[in-house]
């Protein structure tokens, strides 16, 4: 049997077709198509060439399809159908939708956040799934995969390179935290005390410099990091069993301050001139710029943060 080449055939007919076997007239099916009746008509020979049959035939009450023709109807159907809701926009629904969705953030990304969020989003999408997993040096590498849909907090890299797109959520601004009775609470903390007291930092790779010890090298003054911890919630239980001092972000301190009384001062006011407010940002890929459901979830993320 002589296979047809889908390259070669008109797609177009497939509408006419379908007209066609509907209204089994030429004239009504070309109305029903914008199409003149002579171009219905060629349509149909067309057709006729096309499944080597006549598809529809004259009788005494009008046009009706041939055998041939009727068997296509059923198939024609689908065909089009498939081919409507593939060309359609897709739409998402949050409660009926499934499936998982995949955020990297770091310790703060997830203690800030996830309160936030975490009530209205399962309320609103009761049967998506979320993975939290942490932010590392290949997380620009996992957006553009999509082994991650969203990336919270600092991605290590100052302009996202092209085809990425970054919002942001909120702005913060760095406090410290010593414990209740500290010592420092006496005279107060200025740039001096603070750079005499041993210091706690939270860092995901165990080493090198925080942005504090940046700003510090840039006025001249060092610091000593006595602990360093990997995730946030050490920090409450070391501040409140040493004399250790930690400079957080505010929002991230607040939130520890519910799980280990201790006291939050306002840093020199060198490191705050330096730093100032800096802003937390959700990152993502093109790829998922346009999909309804990756839309609706960063917008959730997004009037979560803006209303806290």
């Amino acid at each position: 049997m002589h296979k047809v080449n889908l390259a070669s055939v008109d797609l177009n007919l497939l509408v006419a077709l379908q007209a066609l076997l509907d209204e089994e007239n030429v004239t009504r099916a070309a109305a029903k198509v914008g199409l003149s009746q002579p171009a219905m008509s060629r349509a149909l020979g067309r057709l006729r060439d096309l499944f080597n049959d006549q598809i529809l035939v004259r009788t005494s009450k009008g046009m009706s399809p041939t055998t041939r023709g009727a068997t296509l109807a059923e198939p024609l159907g689908k065909v089009l159908s498939g081919v409507d809701q593939m060309i359609q926009p897709p739409t998402f629904d949050p409660l009926t939708a499934e499936g998982r969705r995949r955020i990297a953030t770091t310790g703060y990304g997830s203690l800030v956040m996830l309160p936030l969020v975490i009530g209205r989003f399962f309320l609103a999408a009761p049967k998506l799934n979320i993975d939290i997993l942490n932010m590392h040096g290949d997380t620009i590498h996992d957006l553009e995969t999509g082994a991650i849909d969203l990336a919270i907090g600092g991605t290590g890299v100052t302009h996202m390179p092209a085809g990425f797109f970054q919002q942001n959520l909120f702005e913060d601004r760095f406090v410290c935290v010593v414990r209740e009775g500290h010592p420092v609470l006496k005279n107060g903390l200025d740039l001096e005390s603070y750079s005499r007291l041993p210091h706690g930092l939270m860092t995901v790779t165990g080493d090198g410099p925080g942005i504090v010890d940046n700003v510090l090298k840039r006025i001249g003054v060092q610091r000593r990091i006595a602990l360093r911890l990997p995730h946030p919630l050490v920090a409450p239980i070391a501040a409140a069993e040493s004399n250790l001092i930690f400079t957080l972000p505010r929002r991230l301190a607040t939130r520890l301050q519910k799980i280990t009384p201790f006291v939050i001062l306002e840093p020199p006011e060198e490191i705050t001139r330096e730093i100032g407010n800096f802003p937390v940002r959700q990152h993502w890929h093109e790829r998922h710029h346009h999909d309804p459901a990756h839309v609706w979830l960063r917008n959730t993320l997004a009037e979560c943060a803006q209303g806290s």
